[in-house]
């Protein structure tokens, strides 16, 4: 799914209008969107407290109420500010409702069954204050369930900021598409159900949205199974790739290992874990269908990768920091191989952004980076990608723009950037999966895709969804060993 932003969504409104179809005509759809959300939650006999505020939010709640209320439903309209003060179409919509406007008082909230916060739009360009950030936190503290339009007053549409105060919806209906404030925290929280509705706008005027911004998707299949592997008659294991995993000493030995064994479920033909000789038993001991090689050095990592079947490098996990993970990269970097760095390998160039992004060209390695917020932070100190007050999305485009290479800056709100700028956010993933080591089957994972020939950002993208269904499926009790186990039943359906 592509993702608008607030402007790219305006220009799709304007557009709709040069085409003939009234911005009137659009807030009657969308209002009646919203009206059949509210009657879907309301329960028999229930009471509806509508709360619109001074724009086109606003008059979205009107038309709904007037249409909940014509169909039986028993609605009070509270309005933020002065009527009078309406303008255009939502002025002609509050002209359309025939029953009481109530003046919206966070000290008086009528009991009720259902609120529909129709305040405050994603184009909020100021952090909410006095009484509209009083009634927002009295909405939230009633606890009565929320429906919101658009989004849930207070979130930043683009960036998912909340200003000031958010009401807590448990569900949000939307327009055309969703926006990246949707998807991102902390307004992703907010957002409850996300509920995506047609208003009428037409496929010219969406293509007119699309041309208005950078690329941004909502990650799912619709993204990257067309480029997804699939094996033929002919396939065989050599055909599907060959990682390779660097391992560090024999007390960290763990996290290689793991990330191994998720390349190895999500489809690699081979994947060798390289471990240094002190560590070979350690290794040998937990190791059957994955291959061991001895590797003491950068040196040695050059020699092993003249052979060009060995396609792709993941290091990090328990690599260790400092000089000699450096040199390895820098080997890595330099064969031209698929490439995934996580963890102790993105540590080791910790405030060395540039000096890393010198290796990566070097070679041109198709390069995909995973750090946690943290390694992201250390890694990107002094530079754009951790530039004060930039939100997530335009971090981690930075971020990619400055290494070359595919950046996926993980949480719960995983985001992918690629250097031409694509980027995508991930909500298709589990709370569960925050657990030693999940983020190292991620990279696995990842790399055991780049192994059979997807495209770094497709192949970041796809093993970042893949790896949250795995924890949608198991729930709780996950560890990090369950999810390459779960590989093959959520692999299934790309089969």
């Amino acid at each position: 799914m592509r993702l608008l932003t607030v402007a790219a969504m305006r220009r799709v409104d304007a557009a709709a209008i040069d085409g003939e179809t009234s911005g009137l005509t659009l807030m009657e759809a969308a209002g009646a969107a919203v009206a059949a959300r509210a009657r879907a939650r309301l329960p028999a006999g229930g009471r509806i407290v509508i709360l619109c505020g001074p724009g086109n939010n606003g008059g979205d709640g009107f038309v709904a109420a007037r249409l909940l209320a014509e169909g039986g439903a028993t609605v009070e309209l509270l309005l933020l500010g002065d009527r009078a003060t309406l303008k255009g179409d939502a002025a002609r919509a509050a002209e359309a409702w025939r029953g009481p406007v109530g003046r919206a008082n966070p000290e008086a909230l009528p009991p009720c069954d259902l609120v529909v916060d129709a305040l405050f739009g994603a184009g909020l360009a100021r952090d909410l204050d006095g009484v509209a950030r009083a009634l927002v936190e009295a909405v939230n503290t009633s606890g009565t369930p929320v429906l919101a339009v658009d989004v849930p007053s207070g979130v930043d549409g683009d960036t998912g900021a909340v200003r000031g105060a958010g009401i807590r919806a448990v569900e949000t209906v939307t327009f055309v598409t969703l926006k990246p404030g949707h998807l991102l925290e902390p307004g992703r929280s907010l957002c409850g159900q996300l509920s995506v509705a047609d208003i009428g706008t037409g496929p010219a005027a969406f293509e007119a949205g699309l041309a208005a911004c950078v690329p941004t998707y909502r990650n799912g299949p619709d993204l990257w199974a067309r480029e997804f592997p699939r094996l033929t008659g002919t396939s065989h294991k050599y055909t599907r790739g060959h990682a390779l995993v660097l391992s560090g000493p024999a007390t960290k030995t763990g996290a290689a290992r793991l990330a191994a064994r998720g390349a190895l479920r999500v489809g690699a033909g081979l994947v060798t874990v390289v471990s240094p000789v002190a560590a070979l038993p350690e290794n040998a001991a937990h190791l059957t269908a994955i291959m061991l090689r001895p590797c003491e050095s950068a040196d040695d990592l050059d020699d092993m990768l003249t052979d060009e079947r060995l396609n792709v490098v993941l290091a990090g996990p328990g690599l260790g920091t400092g000089e000699p993970t450096r040199e390895r990269v820098a080997v890595a970097a330099a064969a031209g191989r698929g490439l995934v760095l996580d963890a102790d390998a993105l540590t080791s160039f910790a405030g060395q952004a540039p000096l890393l992004a010198a290796h990566l060209a070097d070679g041109g390695a198709q390069a995909v980076l995973t750090p946690h917020a943290g390694e992201f932070a250390r890694l990107f100190d002094g530079t754009e990608a951790t530039a004060e007050g930039a939100d997530k999305v335009a971090r981690t485009r930075a971020a990619a723009r400055l290494t070359g290479a595919v950046v996926v800056l993980k949480g719960s709100d995983t985001v992918i950037a690629a250097p031409d700028g694509r980027a995508a956010i991930n909500d298709h993933g589990s709370p569960y999966l925050g657990t030693a080591g999940s983020g190292d089957v991620l990279g696995g994972l990842i790399a055991g895709l780049l192994a059979q020939g997807m495209e770094p950002f497709e192949a970041a993208s796809a093993g970042v969804w893949l790896h949250g269904d795995a924890g949608l499926r198991h729930g709780p009790g996950l560890i990090a060993e369950d999810i390459p186990e779960l590989m093959p039943a959520v692999l299934r359906g790309f089969a």
